[in-house]
């Protein structure tokens, strides 16, 4: 399996939850679009924001 950013954010899909593991304080987000490699996600304490699938792996928030 690999570890490159963008193969873990290759499965994200829209309405998935999200976090990113280098902001924490941005709370869970809700990925919006997963297209060419931009990730659009809508974060409860940021917004929303266009990650690079290249430079950040998101972490997919299963639930408790």
């Amino acid at each position: 399996m690999s570890d490159r950013p963008e193969d873990l954010n290759a499965h994200l899909e829209p309405g998935m939850l999200v976090r990113h593991p280098g902001c924490p304080d941005w709370g869970l987000g809700q990925v919006q679009s997963n297209i060419n490699g931009r990730i659009t996600v809508n974060f409860e304490n940021q917004g929303k924001v266009v990650i690079d699938s290249a430079r950040v792996g998101l972490s997919p928030d299963w639930g408790a």
